[in-house]
């Protein structure tokens, strides 16, 4: 079965086409990183302006890339939730179009589904059951996954996500839009030992993460150095980048660490943005050496949001029967607020 992904949650417009049994075909993706950057971050209005423009010339250029038609498409995904509504509703909108036309059926996927299974798509990739560490914009979860739709919540951010405490500190210190890939590329020019930054809940006994008091002792420490100083000097900007990229990643590594110990599992995979941060996959990959485990990431180019882990999320839940490919009513609705635990199994939700 081919299938044609669709993802708008936020500012990436993302196309693919996967095979249930082949796996990824094609993809494409628009960043809009240069609209936003001159205001300092997404503005959702011209960020569903811009999937409009960009998606029919991305499904296009999907297509051509495969080699195939539109006729050859035996079902449409695409991201339901969460995310910016307006944003949403672009690819939803084009998704349940493309369907109705073509009388095929539409598959709503939770984009943290997407991101969660993603890293299956490179090579090796890591059998069930393992931990997941998502660390994706606005989320930072730790999650036991024993097989499609199979989810359990460990441990989770109690205020700034991972992906948040980087784009905030990046603000702080005036790195400009996006902050976390440019806070971590100034951090390789830095010293980590030069400030000593907390490590909020490291010690804790459960799983979950804290970042607000991070941004608040960089942000601290950033208004010191300018009173006694002026504004900060390069090397002062790298040590604090330096500085708060190693307090992140250690959390993160180390609670990470702290669930393979729980459950007894020994494959840990690595979702989302941050997962492409070069500092926390050498911290991991050495911690779970160590262990005896493997960790597992994602392509790096499908790292950020991508149609192709959209796409992909929906050939695993039809691999799994978990989809009525019967059901071509094309009645839809996106949800910008969506926890992950209402698509799990144990929820009652065997399809979504």
């Amino acid at each position: 079965m081919i299938i044609i992904g669709f993802e708008s949650s936020c500012d990436e417009t993302g196309v693919a086409l996967v095979c249930t049994e082949r796996g990824l075909l094609s993809h494409s993706l628009h960043s809009q990183i240069a609209m936003h950057q001159q205001y300092g971050g997404v503005v959702p209005e011209l960020a569903s302006r811009d999937h409009i423009r960009r998606v029919l010339p991305l499904t296009r250029e999907v297509l051509a890339s495969a080699g195939m038609s539109v006729d050859q498409v035996d079902a449409v995904a695409y991201t339901a939730g969460p995310g910016l509504a307006g944003a949403l509703l672009v690819g939803a909108s084009v998704a349940q179009s493309f369907a109705w036309a073509r009388n095929l059926p539409a598959i709503p996927i939770h984009h943290l589904e997407g991101h969660l299974l993603s890293p299956l798509l490179a090579a090796p990739r890591p059998d069930f059951p393992f931990v997941a560490l998502l660390v994706s914009g606005g989320h930072t979860q730790i999650m036991r996954v024993d097989g499609v739709g199979r989810y359990e919540l460990l441990g989770e951010t109690l205020d700034d996500a991972a992906g948040e405490a980087f784009d905030k500190t990046a603000k702080l210190m005036g790195l400009g839009y996006p902050g976390g890939p440019a806070l971590s590329n100034l951090a390789q020019q830095g010293d980590p030992a030069a400030y000593d930054f907390p490590r909020p809940m490291l010690h804790s006994r459960d799983l979950d993460f804290s970042f607000s008091g991070l941004k608040t002792a960089v942000m601290t420490r950033v208004r010191a150095l300018e009173r006694a100083g002026g504004p900060l000097s390069s090397e002062q900007r790298a040590d604090l980048a330096a500085a708060t990229e190693a307090a992140i990643v250690d959390v993160l590594a180390s609670k990470s660490i702290k669930a393979m110990k729980q459950t007894g599992l020994k494959r840990l995979v690595v979702a989302g943005g941050v997962g492409a941060n070069r500092h926390l996959r050498a911290k991991l990959l050495q911690a779970m050496h160590k262990l005896g485990g493997q960790v597992f990431f994602p392509p790096l180019d499908l790292c950020t949001d991508n149609g192709a882990m959209i796409a992909f999320a929906a050939a695993m839940r039809v691999n799994a029967g978990l989809v009525d490919l019967s059901d071509t009513s094309h009645a839809f609705t996106v949800r910008p607020r969506w926890d992950l635990h209402d698509i799990c199994l144990d929820a009652g939700a065997a399809a979504i």
